[in-house]
């Protein structure tokens, strides 16, 4: 399996990645035909499915941690879990997300709650996967200082590279500050 392929959407479906006779056709994924619906340019980041971090996709990808955004999904007392997206180099203060969107108490879902309450397997969580299920959807502030994220196109070995202010709007995320540094 190739690793680390960066290419625009566009090219992908007409041009089959190849290298030493070996031929990765990338199927659409839900994520992608939302962002072609909208006219949003992405690049599409193929790796192996065995990678499930974020840190992990971005050494692939050769852009720091900071670039490549997780899906988190985060237990409420009541309703609907929410959707966090945050930096690969930072993690989740569950205190400060909890005050941001004004809720007592809020807990990290098992690995088994976030795959059965979205559909998607862990490392494939994407909110543009997602997008009219009902899912309140956050993003950590210091991504609107970047131009693009990195952020899963809802499978195991997909990552798109999107713009910021296309990805907000799209998911109407709310922009919180909900992190520290990892580490």
């Amino acid at each position: 399996m190739i690793l680390g392929v960066l290419v625009p959407s566009w090219w992908i479906f007409e041009h089959p990645i190849m290298k030493n006779e070996v031929v990765i056709m990338v199927e659409k994924t839900n994520a992608m035909r939302i962002l072609d619906a909208r006219k949003v340019p992405y690049e599409v980041i193929t790796f192996s499915p065995d990678i499930h971090s974020a840190g992990g996709v971005a050494e692939v990808a050769g852009v720091p941690p900071a670039q490549v955004y997780k899906t988190l999904v985060v237990r409420r007392e009541r309703g609907k879990p929410l959707l966090v997206m945050i930096a690969g180099d930072r993690e989740l203060d569950l205190k400060r997300l909890a005050r941001a969107v004004g809720e007592k108490k809020l807990k990290m879902a098992t690995y088994h709650q976030a795959e059965e309450w979205t559909g998607l397997q862990v490392g494939g969580i994407s909110p543009l996967a997602l997008l009219n299920r009902g899912f309140e959807v956050y993003i950590d502030r210091p991504a609107t200082k970047l131009s693009h994220v990195y952020v899963s196109a809802g499978r195991r070995g997909l990552n798109l590279r999107v713009p910021v202010e296309a990805l907000i709007a799209i998911t109407k995320a709310k922009v919180v500050e909900v992190t520290g540094e990892s580490g």
